[in-house]
């Protein structure tokens, strides 16, 4: 039986070394041939470019590579912690670089699938720095640069947002439930996965044309507390992979 798998925010780090070993035994463990694996964003913690070499990537380079190897179609968007994936790491895992907003069915019907950051409207200072982040311009004047100095900037970077973050209103960081109904009638679709906003959920969303549209919002992960949702075709539903 194929099986569509759906896992978002697990932020690898080498500060969090039993998370990336969850990680992997995940994906050797849990995925069998003829799966399909969708990581909808910040997969990474931190990612300065594909040509990094440091041992946390090579870790997941590897893990990924032996995983499509094995027959197992990965695809994976791009996340706010890892935007600057290229297809550089995509070639290398045998992977497939999703745009930011993805259409595919899930559950036998048409779905969005997202990252989840552009939902965050009300964020207004996250949006206009993600627009510059995402900037062509910028994305090619920073990976030219060597990767110590890119090391240096990613955890200045990281600094501020969590710094900033610890000042906002919680509610302005959750999604914006206007913005959420204008992407699915963008994409005439009645299903939304994301991530993003670590406040793992099912929402129902009312549709001017008087029907309803479901929102699933992916946890993020952790040792001790993570799931993954899975799709057999007919139903989509949690699975815990560690924890609750």
């Amino acid at each position: 039986m194929t099986r569509q798998w759906f896992i978002a925010d697990l932020h690898l780090t080498v500060e969090r070394p039993a998370t990336l070993a969850l990680f992997e035994a995940f994906l050797a463990e849990r995925l069998q041939p003829g799966d399909r694996l969708f990581i909808l964003g910040d997969l990474f913690d931190v990612w300065v470019g594909d040509d990094d070499d440091a041992e946390l990537a090579e870790r997941v380079r590897g893990a990924l590579r032996a995983t499509s190897q094995r027959g197992i179609e990965l695809f994976i968007q791009r996340g706010n912690r890892d935007f600057a994936i290229g297809r550089r790491l995509m070639h290398e895992c045998g992977a497939t670089l999703l745009p930011d907003c993805h259409v595919t069915p899930v559950a036998g019907q048409p779905t969005l699938l997202m990252h989840g950051d552009l939902l965050c409207t009300d964020d207004i200072d996250y949006q206009k720095a993600r627009r510059r982040f995402r900037n062509p311009l910028f994305r090619w004047i920073m990976l030219r640069k060597p990767l110590a100095e890119r090391r240096r900037i990613a955890a200045e970077i990281r600094r501020r947002s969590g710094a900033a973050t610890a000042l906002k209103a919680a509610e302005i960081m959750d999604v914006n439930p206007a913005t959420v109904v204008r992407y699915l009638r963008r994409y005439r679709v009645r299903q939304l996965v994301h991530g993003h906003t670590h406040r793992p959920a099912v929402h129902r969303h009312g549709l001017p044309d008087g029907g309803t549209a479901t929102r699933i919002v992916l946890p993020d992960w952790h040792a001790d507390s993570a799931a993954a949702w899975v799709d057999d075709g007919t139903r989509l539903e949690p699975l815990p992979l560690a924890g609750g």
